[in-house]
């Protein structure tokens, strides 16, 4: 008769199968990111969690992709000398002279105002949720370098130019540029660009339809920005 199986040798396949599942899932959580990453190098960007995000809580959804050469060169430079002067010649996409002040700031017991760049900003967009919890942050620092080595920075632009939010359901700048301006995003000027990008920091409050004295100075300070960065927006031509 057969020698029937010991129990240790039983359990072997039973011990197996857990480190088998989590080999799966550490490939997908490792590969399924880079996967969305490399396709849309290339393909249009349709929807964003924080899209569904805010139709679920009831403030629509206005987004019309259109490609970078149909956005007006004056929104993107308006946008770096907001959000990232050195947005150009960040190679991991992080500005690590702004990080090593704010860890300054930190060890001084100030409290950090921050250091994202338009490149952590579109990794945020693309796949992760809005918020500034420890976890959301850690992956937004994995997937920030993979998106400036896989993307030309122009792609970085052109998605975020086209995702980010503008105000209360409305993404991108062809959007906003209808919604606030009754014009195509091709056709803003440099005081139109300066007004949205003004208001990237705080959409759901501030409009460019309607900027307040304190937006107006500020978006003056960022067409003067624009006009001193010099070779800094070269990456935006």
């Amino acid at each position: 008769m057969p020698h029937s199986a010991t129990p240790a040798a039983a359990a072997t396949p039973a011990r197996r199968a857990p480190r088998r599942l989590w080999r799966r899932a550490a490939m997908l959580f490792l590969l399924g990111p880079l996967a969305v990453i490399l396709a849309f190098r290339v393909l249009p960007v349709p929807a964003t969690p924080l899209m569904l995000i805010r139709a679920v809580q009831g403030h629509g959804w206005q987004h019309d992709w259109v490609p970078y050469e149909r956005i007006a060169p004056a929104l993107a430079r308006a946008v770096i000398a907001s959000e990232d002067n050195r947005f150009c010649e960040e190679p991991l996409g992080f500005d690590t002279l702004a990080l090593g002040e704010q860890i300054a700031a930190w060890w001084d017991g100030e409290r950090p105002r921050g250091a994202s760049t338009l490149t952590m900003q579109t990794a945020k967009n693309l796949l992760l949720w809005p918020g500034r919890d420890p976890v959301r942050k850690l992956l937004e620092a994995w997937l920030t370098p993979q998106i400036a080595l896989l993307w030309p920075k122009r792609r970085v632009l052109e998605v975020y130019l086209n995702s980010v939010e503008f105000g209360p359901g409305l993404y991108g700048a062809e959007a906003a540029a209808r919604a606030f301006f009754r014009k195509p995003a091709a056709e803003l000027t440099a005081a139109e660009a300066s007004q949205l990008a003004v208001v990237l920091p705080s959409p759901l409050t501030w409009s460019a339809a309607r900027p307040t004295p304190y937006l107006r100075e500020r978006a003056a300070t960022i067409r003067h920005r624009v006009s001193t960065l010099g070779p800094l927006l070269d990456c935006a031509d």
